[in-house]
């Protein structure tokens, strides 16, 4: 990775990129919009919340990413007894009568939180320290987790029985909520073709854990002109009712509204959005095109907004 310049480490970024989703395509047919906001939230370093009714290929997607990019992956199915212990680890009393950790399955690159809304806060609540500061600390011990580290969750929005809401905190530290759609008529015949003939696609690794981290760490050195940042903080303080710069909508269909974090996820997803698109810099657009992904989970409705069948992406569109 000795690129001479930065503006040459973002084109050799693009390529790889283009070179990602043509791998990735040969798995997964069509989802190009989710495919490209979750290979974003990876290169942002943010984490994310894919919400879909079964068959979708959401696994299938993790999966796929995780070829590509030569990392580790591991599927944590949630279930109402499961137990923070099975995700983080547990300390065991070994044969020589002291303590050993032994480290759970969120100690690998991309975590598959699948269906994640099935287990109670108790245990959702155990991948928060994880997302926020990549360790975890067990018995007053902090341990690293690997780098880079990924967290993609699955919602089935039709079966609510038996599901425990995840937390306004929680849901907080996913930077993008992705709804996951039927394919189209064509897709759905080109899924059939390619998944009831018995040939399986030869994936090709892109790039690995260390090639990522720097591609992390170049976008964050991605120029934002003042009217661009001053855009998105002006977009989060709009969803907030009852402020001086709140939207007409926000005060009339919302009870609470986008934080701080929001105006975050909203500069460095528009920065990778630009350099996907052989930008250099981030325009307004940029930052319009990830809006409602970034806002949609961090925006509360009240009862007039759901009375009234406002939902949120209407909210959205129309504050952008």
């Amino acid at each position: 990775m000795n690129y001479k310049s930065d503006v040459e480490a973002v084109d050799a970024f693009v390529e790889k990129y283009k070179l990602l989703t043509k791998e990735i395509g040969k798995v997964i047919i069509g989802q190009e919009e989710t495919v490209r906001n979750t290979l974003i939230s990876i290169f942002s370093q943010g984490h994310v919340l894919l919400v879909g009714v079964p068959g979708l290929a959401k696994t299938l997607l993790v999966n796929t990413i995780g070829q590509v990019l030569g990392l580790t992956y591991n599927r944590i199915q949630f279930t109402p007894d499961l137990m923070p212990s099975d995700i983080i680890g547990t300390e065991i009393l070994d044969e020589s009568r002291k303590f050993k950790f032994i480290k759970g399955p969120v100690f690998s690159n991309i975590i598959l939180a699948d269906e994640i809304n099935r287990t109670p806060p108790k245990t959702q609540s155990a991948l928060l320290e994880s997302m926020q500061e990549k360790s975890v600390t067990v018995a007053g011990i902090n341990y690293k987790l690997d780098n880079p580290f990924f967290v993609l969750a699955t919602q089935n929005p039709i079966e609510q029985e038996g599901t425990y809401p995840l937390p306004e905190a929680q849901l907080d530290r996913f930077m993008f909520n992705l709804i996951l759609d039927y394919p189209s008529l064509e897709e759905e015949l080109n899924i059939i073709k390619s998944t009831t003939t018995g040939s399986i696609p030869n994936i090709s690794k892109i790039l690995d854990s260390d090639e990522i981290v720097y591609f992390q760490q170049l976008l964050r050195k991605i120029p934002v002109a003042d009217n661009v940042m001053e855009y998105a903080v002006k977009l989060s303080s709009k969803t907030r009712p009852n402020t001086s710069l709140a939207h007409p909508w926000a005060n009339d269909y919302l009870n609470w509204g986008a934080g701080p974090r929001a105006s975050q996820y909203l500069i460095i997803g528009a920065k990778a959005q630009a350099v996907i698109n052989g930008k250099y810099s981030p325009d307004i657009e940029d930052v319009k095109a990830i809006a409602p992904a970034v806002l949609r989970h961090r925006i509360v409705r009240n009862y007039k907004a759901e009375a009234e069948g406002v939902s949120l992406d209407m909210i959205i569109n129309e504050m952008l």
